[in-house]
């Protein structure tokens, strides 16, 4: 029900811009700062990133994009400040931590500035006082993950964690506990060294050579596909163990096509980059918020059954 008024708001959004048509002309004054957390190269962040471009397109702006140059939150922090310090019209937000974040995207909402938060920090970007928060529910994409491994028949499972300290991806591994254990099983949270793939790689496939009773691995993202999979492989053990995987990228349709993974979780990134400056130019010109200040992009799952459509949308870019 919710994802069905995401789509209904998403309607609103492009009707209400329809309807102030007429001062697209002025975007080009507007001022957005967008910073996240991502990482350059990361394919999920490259798709949010062709979201803001079509933003900038439609909208007739430019918007000002900035991420830390690793996964460095005190560096991000820095960036808020430094955003705030500028006076912006609108400031675009992820909360990996905010614990560590959120001092600072408090003093933006204190001084005036809107703020809209992406992707992660669902569970405390209201409390924040943000005007929406565009993503996904970690904690449920998480366990609804643990439902479809244990139905698949595992038991067993490991959640490789690649941003240890990032509050969504540890939802998300909590989600997926909480869903195996729904049917009796386990998990454990391995962290990774994603910016490493191969002693990720070689970690993984230790854990999976000196426990064989683990029968199933969740990635939470692009970057820990390959040392997943290539852990796999170096343990012998790749056509016994279940692999699922968050977000979408390239290799993991292929692998889904070939029957190496069995399910991919999109939270469709190219969304968390458009709507959020569609919402801040609504807010901007008419003082419009959603009536759910959560608005979900996801999750859906990506299987065998969906695959072939979701590659065609993806030579695009776009999913």
């Amino acid at each position: 029900m919710r994802l069905v008024k995401t789509v209904i708001s998403s309607l609103v959004i492009c009707i209400a811009l329809s309807a102030l048509s007429p001062a697209r002309a002025q975007h080009e004054n507007v001022h957005i700062i967008f910073i996240t957390h991502g990482q350059e190269g990361d394919t999920f962040w490259d798709i949010v990133q062709r979201g803001i471009a079509q933003a900038e397109q439609d909208f007739d702006l430019d918007i000002d994009y900035r991420s830390p140059t690793n996964f460095d939150l005190a560096e991000m922090a820095g960036l808020i400040d430094a955003a705030v310090r500028e006076k912006p019209d609108g400031l675009i937000v992820s909360i990996p931590d905010p614990v560590v974040l959120g001092p600072s995207i408090k003093r933006a909402i204190d001084a005036g500035i809107p703020v809209i938060s992406i992707n992660s920090g669902s569970d405390e970007a209201e409390r924040l006082g943000v005007i929406a928060h565009i993503g996904q529910a970690e904690y449920d994409a998480g366990f609804g993950a643990g439902l479809k491994m244990a139905k698949a028949g595992a038991k067993n499972a490991i959640c490789l964690n690649q941003e240890v300290g990032n509050i969504a991806l540890d939802l998300r591994c909590q989600g997926f506990t909480d869903g195996m254990m729904e049917s009796g099983g386990k998990v454990r949270v391995l962290a990774v060294e994603a910016l490493d793939p191969t002693a990720a790689a070689e970690r993984i496939a230790n854990v999976l050579i000196s426990d064989q009773t683990i029968d199933s691995v969740l990635a939470l993202g692009p970057t820990s596909l390959t040392p997943m999979l290539d852990g796999g492989r170096a343990s012998n053990r790749q056509d016994t163990i279940l692999f699922g995987t968050f977000d979408l990228s390239p290799e993991i349709l292929r692998s889904i096509q070939d029957g190496d993974i069995l399910f991919a979780i999109d939270q469709q990134p190219y969304l968390q980059g458009y709507l959020p400056v569609a919402y801040m130019i609504l807010y901007l010109e008419n003082l419009n918020t959603p009536g759910d200040p959560f608005v979900l992009t996801g999750p859906s799952f990506v299987t065998i059954d969906n695959v072939d459509r979701v590659i065609q949308l993806s030579i695009a870019g776009t999913r």
